[in-house]
């Protein structure tokens, strides 16, 4: 393993471990406030960061934005960085084959970064899990999630506060908004209203 550790801070969030190789999978639609230092962070933290496009063969409510446009929010958000690759990790709905896939895809890695009780089950044997949390300074931290963003943008532009800048740029200028609206809206208030 390779990695570093600040021996010199007791605090957790001032503690800093550098991997050689570290991998995530998320879903990323859209890229938001709580996606993206955690995006920054794999960057910082290792010299090679594998960050996997999720769900990549699906496009519904869940996944509203296609692969190319995950992608061009994500290189958004790290321009500047260089040490990744973005993977796309399709669902196969056979969690034994997708740990199989993950773990040939990705081959070795220092940690695995997974928040996901269900990914965390099927690498755990592969490699080490580490939560995001734990990449990310807790002043850095922002609790939101995709459902949130996609349920504001299901009513309206609240959405914007919820996403960096230039990744609101980018949906509003290509208008995926208004298709997301159009195609999705209805469905993702109805699942909200289910859910409360």
């Amino acid at each position: 393993m390779d990695c570093k550790h600040n021996a010199g801070s007791s605090r957790p969030e001032e503690q800093t471990e550098y991997f050689g190789r570290i991998g995530m999978v998320a879903r990323w639609r859209p890229v938001h406030l709580g996606h993206a230092p955690v995006l920054r962070a794999l960057t910082r933290r290792a010299g090679q960061a594998l960050i996997g496009i999720g769900s990549s063969n699906r496009y519904d409510v869940r996944n509203p934005f296609t692969l190319e446009e995950t992608r061009d929010m994500i290189r958004l958000v790290l321009a500047g960085s260089e040490n990744y690759a973005l993977i796309q990790v399709p669902d196969l709905d056979d969690g034994p084959r997708w740990r199989a896939m993950i773990v040939d895809t990705f081959g070795p890695l220092d940690r695995f970064v997974t928040a996901n009780p269900y990914v965390r089950s099927l690498l755990s044997e592969d490699y080490v899990i580490m939560r995001p949390v734990a990449l990310v300074p807790h002043k850095e931290q922002i609790a939101i999630d995709g459902s949130m963003v996609r349920r504001e943008m299901a009513r309206g532009d609240g959405w914007r506060d919820l996403v960096p800048k230039v990744v609101a740029d980018y949906i509003t200028t290509r208008r995926l908004d208004e298709r997301f609206r159009r195609e999705f809206g209805l469905e993702t208030l109805a699942l909200d209203a289910i859910v409360a």
